[in-house]
């Protein structure tokens, strides 16, 4: 193999790759990089064996050929390399790639691509087209939300549904639920119901970058994967196997207090009572207080600590309903009002002992469910 890159194009090819590398596998190939010319470039490509990720960059392929070199080693080199040609040359009997750019000149021992795990070339034809902001949007909206324990592998997924041209996000860790709906520009033959792992989804948000050119989506028949195809880069992951829960069931179908609030001065309150709350259960408690013809309705975000003391924080509100006083984690609604994008949020509730709905004011394809917290004596 004969090749000559560009050192810019290298670097970033290794660094949307990399996240797939497996440093700590039994395979010693899987801490590698698969570097193969390919139709006039070269394809760089990363797998852990549930995770794989591929990215092509131009090049000039004075030989064709394919190797596997070490992520680390060939990743912290490329990044001391000077912009410019990097040419790179390997000796196939010794597997030693000969790495050359300005006074550098590098050999890195490598591992046969021979060993290195297949990477099925997929038909992306029928496949569902996202629009890249659109998707990154609906992952930063439900993939915090699912579990980071693999006592239930269901709930470490996003679940996925697309039906005709409305495609659904869901992700739940039994205490809290997002759901986030989008429409697509074009309607879908067969509907999808699929469980992806939402590390994989969180990498695809990574590495999508902020292009105009669009995602297709596709789950091969009988594989159990699902690939992303982005322009140059491809993402394939494993599914999880299971049924995830009826969520529907789970969303309240009403309210007896609706709290209209700032988004802002929410999450600020809820960052400041989180200071005191994260060092016990992180309890913060919501007074709800509906108001008058004189005054205006609050709400006061209150959390204490026996360590470290106390905080309270009143906020204005238009309430609608009863008074009530609820107790929810408040990292929880940290992490969901970090992802509001709305100026005002609602919040609704039916009792203290019941879940609270958030959903976004004018906003109404994303809402997020959130089990309370006991309030003790």
């Amino acid at each position: 193999m004969k090749v000559s890159v560009l050192q810019e194009n290298l670097d970033f090819g290794l660094n949307v790759v990399s996240r797939a590398v497996s440093p700590r596998s039994t395979l010693p190939v899987l801490a590698n990089v698969l570097m193969a010319t390919d139709e006039g470039r070269l394809r760089l490509s990363a797998t852990n064996l549930e995770l794989g990720i591929t990215c092509w960059i131009g090049a000039k392929v004075g030989e064709d050929g394919s190797t596997t070199v070490p992520a680390r080693t060939f990743g912290d080199l490329v990044n001391t390399l000077p912009n410019g040609q990097v040419d790179m040359d390997l000796a196939v009997r010794t597997q030693t790639l000969n790495v050359r750019s300005g006074t550098s000149n590098t050999d890195i021992k490598c591992i046969d691509a021979q060993e290195f795990p297949p990477m099925t070339v997929t038909d992306m034809d029928g496949g569902v087209t996202f629009n890249i902001a659109d998707l990154k949007e609906m992952i930063r909206q439900v993939v915090f939300a699912a579990s980071g324990d693999d006592a239930r592998p269901v709930l470490t997924g996003v679940l996925i549904t697309v039906e005709n041209s409305s495609v659904t996000m869901a992700a739940a860790d039994g205490f809290r639920l997002s759901v986030r709906t989008a429409e697509l520009s074009d309607k879908v033959d067969q509907s999808i119901h699929a469980i992806i792992p939402a590390r994989a989804l969180q990498e695809l948000s990574r590495i999508a970058g902020d292009g105009e050119e669009p995602v297709t989506m596709v789950l091969p028949p009988g594989r159990g994967q699902v690939v992303f195809r982005m322009k140059d880069i491809e993402l394939t992951t494993q599914l999880i196997e299971g049924t995830f829960p009826e969520f529907q069931q789970i969303i309240p179908t009403g309210y007896n207090t609706r709290t209209v609030i700032s988004t802002d001065a929410f999450l600020k309150a809820c960052r400041q009572a989180e200071i005191f709350a994260r060092d016990g259960s992180h309890i913060a408690r919501l007074n709800v207080s509906p108001g008058d013809e004189i005054q205006t309705g609050t709400v006061e975000i209150s959390a204490q600590s026996e360590e470290t003391g106390s905080s309270e924080a009143v906020v204005d509100a238009t309430i609608e309903g009863q008074p009530v006083l609820i107790a929810f984690n408040v990292r929880f609604l940290r992490e969901v009002l970090d992802v509001v994008n709305t100026p005002n949020v609602a919040l609704e509730t039916t009792a203290a002992a019941a879940p609270g709905t958030i959903r976004p004011l004018g906003d109404e394809d994303f809402l997020h469910v959130i089990m309370p917290m006991h309030l003790g004596s």
